[in-house]
């Protein structure tokens, strides 16, 4: 079953057919590719011909042969003869064919060709190529299912809780979905392993695989969290493990790149200033964590927190965690300088946890919108500060 990810579709439309290069960033089996068929079957639906769309995965092995921009281009050219007009060009997992920005470079000069780029690799606008298409490009993320198009996929129409507990193990890869249970944790392994394999250890030339694998399950184990490469640092040297903060820094930045965690920083909501240490992170799914050290309902508490983090970044937000004075606020959200405060719980089960929930929005004194999420039933909204069940969050608009 094929769910169109019109989130996605409805944000590139704009530029379809446009003198701008579309790129789409995400992990590895995170719907690009879908998401690129389901625009050239706009286009055909348009009127467009196939001759004039050219398609390109080259995950695939029908393309191995074509390994170079030589190639690439002399393969493009053969596939164009006698065609007229407009050009669609579709590069699915640009990054595997050296030197790929020049051969963009030169198609981009030529208005003919609407270009379309997707990569695993959140770098991979940088450097020289970045500056010179500076402008010229619009770049949009794209991450595994949310909740709801998990829903609409497995066309679920009630009893959304007990399918929201299934989606905190089974996670969002929409590659996995058509999978029996018993097989979901040996596919999401061997995802897993492809991307650190293909996207890390190759790309960087890691040697080190064991303490690779260590880093990784140090921050899963860790999610939302302060820590620091100091703390893991420390960590491992219970373990014997002799490594410097600058490699786990770097080992940290791989995972980042390569679309597996995030980072959020620490916000000073008095100072208005960013802190420079205990960061917290959130991987991108949570089938992963699942398959790798398991026990997600067990973390429910951190794993919701790791949802709703995930759900704001596709709603487009900007997220820092907040702190003020001894306080935090789990997620200060931001589109146009606008903010947004959120805090994430389980369940409001006392009238201690209720406190230490409202306390840090209660110390906020702007206007703007604040939020209590928790899996609650029982709206507990007050003092301005609005409480909201998660599931109907996930599902709905609310922001």
């Amino acid at each position: 079953m094929i769910i169109k990810r019109t989130q996605y579709i409805d944000k590139i439309k704009p530029f379809i057919g446009n003198h701008i290069i579309k790129v789409l960033i995400g992990a590895r089996r995170s719907g690009k590719s879908t998401i690129l068929k389901q625009i050239i079957d706009s286009l055909v639906e348009d009127g467009i011909s196939q001759k004039n769309i050219i398609w390109i995965n080259f995950e695939l092995s029908d393309y191995f042969e074509i390994d170079d921009i030589n190639k690439l281009e002399k393969y493009i050219s053969t596939r164009l003869e006698g065609v007229e007009g407009k050009v669609y060009l579709f590069f699915d997992e640009i990054q595997i064919i050296p030197q790929w920005e020049k051969l963009i470079n030169s198609y981009f000069a030529k208005e003919i060709y609407d270009i379309y780029i997707t990569g695993s690799n959140s770098k991979l606008l940088s450097g020289e190529f970045a500056s010179y298409l500076s402008g010229r490009y619009v770049e949009l993320d794209i991450f595994p299912f949310s909740f709801k198009e998990y829903v609409d996929y497995h066309n679920i129409t009630n009893d959304f809780k007990t399918h929201f507990y299934k989606f905190l193990e089974d996670g969002g890869m929409p590659s996995t979905f058509d999978y029996a249970q018993d097989n979901k944790k040996l596919v999401m392994l061997d995802l897993y392993n492809s991307i650190v394999l293909k996207d890390i250890i190759q790309r960087h030339n890691v040697a080190n695989v064991d303490l690779l694998d260590r880093i990784m399950r140090f921050v899963m184990y860790n999610i939302g969290q302060p820590f620091s490469a100091n703390k893991i640092h420390k960590r491992l040297k219970q373990d014997l493990v002799n490594v410097s903060v600058n490699t786990i820094y770097k080992y940290l930045k791989f995972f980042e790149n390569a679309c597996l965690i995030y980072q959020v920083k620490r916000e000073d909501l008095q100072g208005k200033k960013i802190l420079k240490y205990d960061e917290k992170y959130y991987v991108c799914d949570l089938g992963f964590r699942q398959a790798i050290i398991g026990n997600n309902q067990r973390d429910i508490t951190r794993v919701i927190e790791n949802i709703v983090y995930m759900e704001l970044l596709r709603r487009g937000y900007e997220i820092t965690i907040g702190k003020v004075g001894n306080l935090e606020v789990d997620f200060v959200c931001k589109k146009q300088n606008s903010p947004i405060y959120i805090q994430v719980s389980y369940l409001l089960a006392s009238e201690e946890t209720i406190e230490r929930e409202f306390k840090p929005l209660k110390s906020i004194k702007d206007n703007y919108p604040k939020y209590v999420i928790t899996m609650d039933d029982i709206n507990m909204s007050h003092e301005g500060i609005i409480h909201l069940n998660l599931v109907d969050f996930l599902l709905g608009d609310e922001f």
